[in-house]
Parts: structure tokens; C-alpha cells; sequence
């Protein structure tokens, strides 16, 4: 199997000329000077791997899932242990700026090998040996960080455009949660129209969301950056943490997919529930551009989508809201085949679908929806709804008792069982709560 490699960097002359002497699989088709003549000669096809001998510190999480898309692999060559480390949270495989040539073919056989699965490392060793390797003995990198996903499970709320209520159910379900004791993050990655930190009365200027997705396209994002981030929100029963999203709609370029993968993989680590909430648009935004490079407005909401170990889609329970729904899942299951999603129909009153709500719409779900079986129904309780967004607070504070708030409750913690009330993220912030 023939490897072609591009390279980028003030290289030695003889790593270069030390893996055109191997006669083995890996070839060096291009020498570039900068790193955007290498993005380009990737894009071309030229290339099945690159070897950054200069200049990694240019490599970010999104330039590394764009090449990794056209099935290049990328090496670079560094002697920090810092940069090391930030290279493997980004996707990029290291060595050392000595490396013998015979262990940087393996190097790129084996990262071949393990984006694309083709064999790649059998192959390279069974080349001719470098003999110059035995004599010039190179320094044991630092072990590599196993830091891999937590145990905390994700939870996305998607929902079809026309405000069917994908914000109140995803900040209520995240009180209901840590109100049970459980560790949560509220994520808002709603890349249209952000509004979490409006409904639960926070001055938020920061985006705290992009801030942690630019410290993630960099490799610089652990799980105590995240925990410093996050804002605590406490409650009377107990308290979660939330990222907010962005402020202005044209920010949306900040909310890049390969860097909110890694968020949210940090996320597991520090919550026990991750608590997405989402945009509405499903578009494959790529076939809209030429420039296949170029960011995604909507790739953040596919990969929240993709990642999750539950989705609730939730409509809005009238004439519009419903047709919109049908037609959304539709969309989804194209998008997103693995999603499974759990129905909620939203606002449900008899006002809008005539006496016995519940029965009507299971009944023209049942003949005319997608296959797809309704779950869950949430009353249009107007009055607590509004009382919560006039405080800025939730159902559980407000308006305890309201028929809203226990069917979100029912749906989210239906097999909760009763667990000491405390802070889930600082004591500090627990005993504001009860202040």
C-alpha cells in the first residue's frame, strides 16, 4: 500500500530524504512551505497524510476533523511536552523533532491506519530498515493522556422552528434533574437564536459557550477550565451549572462542530447529566458552499444531535406546530439516523385541538404521523409559564405546583428516587441557595 505524504516546516533535509530511502510504502509527494499550501494540497487529494514539521501551534480541533474528512492523517513534529499533550486533545499524533525516519513511516502508518482503518502499519514494517535508527537512540515521549469520555450521559432537546419550547424544557428538565441530586450542565448551543440566559435572569455578555469551544479548537480546554466557565445557577432544591450561549446570531461561527464535540466530551467528565439545548435547523449547510473549509451554522446542532444518548424533539401541540413536527422528524431521521428520539407534544390544550387534547392528537398522530409514537404531553400552563420568565427563574420556584412542572418532572426523573438536596458542583454555591 502506497502512503503520499505532504510536508510543511523547516524540516531536516534528511527526514525527508530518510523516508525517500526507505523504499517503503510512505512517499513524500510535496514539500510546502506554509501550512495553508498544505491545507491545500490535502483538499486536492494529493495526500493521504501530512507531516507538520513546523508550526504546529497553527493546528486547531476544526482543521484536524476537516482533514480527517478527506481521509488525511496529520504528524507533527514538536519536542514540548505541553504542545505534545495539546496536540493528542486535538486529534493530532506526535513525535519528536529527532525521529529516526524508519519510526516516522510507522508513526504515519499507524495514523493512517487508525483514521481510515486500512492497513498501514504491517505494511510500513516490512520495509527496509532505516539502519541509521539503531545508532542515534531518541529520548521516550511523555505518556500520552488517557483522559477519555466520563460516565455522564447527554441529553439533547431539539424541536422544529416556531418556539415549540425547546428552551423552557431543556432549563426546567436541568432544575428537576439537580433538584434530584444529580451533577448537570445546561448547555445552550442554539446557534439561531440563544436564549437560556435570558430565561433564567442571567447578565450574560461572556458566551461562555464560545469560550470554551475556542479553548477547545486550541487544546487547551480540561475539565477545571470548563467547571470555570460554567455559571452556577442554584435553586431552592439544588443547583446546576450552565453555559451560555452566544449573544449575537452572527457569532455563530464561533460554535464550530469538532470543537463542541470536545466540549461536550468534557462535559461528561465533570456532570452527570449534560443537558443540550439545541437549535431547530437540520440543513446539510456544506452542499450550500464551495468553500468546504468554511464553518457550519448548523453543525453544531448535528453534532449535539449525534452525540447524545437521548434526543426529545418537542412540538407545539396545534394546526402549525404539529405539521411542522412531522415534517422535523422526518428531517432528523435523515440527518440523524441514530437519534431515536423521544416525542413531546408541547402546550397541549383544548383550545387549539379540540375536547380531549391528548386523545385527538394520538389519534391523527397514529394516522398521519411518522413512526415515530408520541410520549409525553406538557398542558399549556400559561400562567406559570409567564410567571417564571417574568422572575426569570423556573417552574420549581415559581410555580411549584403547576401541572407544567410536574409533567416535566414525570418525563425527566419518572425513576428518580428521593436523594439528599445538596449543591452538585460547590458548597458555596449550595448555601446561597438556601440564603
Amino acid at each position: 500500500m502506497s502512503i503520499p505524504v505532504v510536508t510543511v516546516g523547516q524540516s531536516r533535509e534528511d527526514l525527508v530524504g530518510g523516508l525517500e530511502r526507505l523504499h517503503g510504502p510512505v512517499t513524500v509527494v510535496r514539500r510546502c512551505a506554509e501550512l495553508p499550501e498544505l491545507l491545500a494540497a490535502c483538499q486536492s487529494g494529493l495526500a493521504r497524510a501530512a507531516v507538520v514539521a513546523d508550526g504546529s501551534e497553527g493546528l486547531t480541533a476544526s482543521l484536524v476533523d476537516r482533514l480527517g474528512a478527506v481521509g488525511v492523517a496529520i504528524i507533527a513534529l514538536t519536542d514540548s511536552a505541553e504542545e505534545a499533550a495539546r496536540l493528542r486533545k486535538i486529534g493530532v499524533a506526535s513525535a519528536l523533532t529527532g525521529v529516526q525516519s524508519a519510526e516516522l513511516s510507522d508513526r504515519i502508518a499507524d495514523a493512517v491506519e487508525q483514521l481510515t482503518g486500512a492497513p498501514g502499519r504491517t505494511a510500513a514494517m516490512s520495509s527496509l530498515a532505516d539502519t541509521g535508527a539503531a545508532l542515534h537512540p531518541v529520548a521516550a515521549e511523555p505518556e500520552p493522556d488517557t483522559g477519555g469520555p466520563g460516565p455522564g450521559r447527554i441529553i439533547a432537546v431539539w424541536g422544529p422552528a416556531g418556539s415549540p419550547g425547546r428552551t423552557t424544557l431543556a432549563a426546567n428538565m436541568a432544575a428537576e434533574l439537580a433538584a434530584d441530586g444529580e451533577q448537570v450542565l445546561l448547555i445552550d448551543a442554539d446557534s439561531y437564536g440563544a436564549s437560556v440566559a435570558a430565561v433564567l435572569g442571567l447578565l450574560d455578555e461572556s458566551a461562555a459557550l464560545a469560550q470554551a469551544c475556542r479553548l477547545a479548537d486550541q487544546g487547551a480546554l480540561d475539565a477545571e477550565a470548563l467547571r470555570r466557565l460554567a455559571a452556577p445557577v442554584a435553586t431552592t432544591a439544588g443547583t446546576f451549572k450552565v453555559l451560555t450561549g452566544i449573544t449575537r446570531a452572527d457569532r455563530w461561527t464561533e460554535l464550530r462542530a469538532p470543537a463542541l464535540a470536545i466540549v461536550l466530551e468534557r462535559a461528561r467528565q465533570i456532570a452527570d447529566v449534560v443537558v443540550v439545548d439545541t437549535g431547530f435547523c437540520l440543513e446539510a449547510d456544506e452542499e450550500l458552499s464551495f468553500d468546504t473549509m468554511a464553518p457550519r451554522r448548523n453543525g453544531a446542532t448535528l453534532r449535539a444531535l449525534e452525540m447524545a444518548d437521548t434526543v426529545f424533539a418537542v412540538g407545539a401541540a396545534d394546526p402549525v406546530g404539529v405539521p411542522r413536527l412531522v415534517r422535523g422528524l422526518a428531517e432528523l431521521e435523515n440527518a440523524v439516523p441514530q437519534a431515536s428520539p423521544t416525542v413531546v407534544m408541547n402546550k397541549v390544550r383544548s383550545s387549539s385541538v379540540g375536547r380531549g387534547p391528548e386523545r385527538q392528537l394520538r389519534d391523527a398522530w397514529e394516522r398521519y404521523g411518522p413512526a415515530s409514537e408520541l410520549q409525553a404531553f406538557l398542558p399549556y400552563d400559561n400562567v406559570a409559564a409567564d410567571a417564571a420568565l417574568l422572575a426569570g427563574s423556573l417552574l420549581l420556584e415559581s410555580s411549584p405546583q403547576s401541572a407544567l412542572r410536574r409533567s416535566i418532572r414525570e418525563l425527566v426523573c419518572a425513576s428518580v428516587q428521593q436523594k439528599p438536596k445538596s449543591s452538585v458542583f460547590s458548597s458555596t454555591a449550595g448555601r446561597r441557595a438556601k440564603d
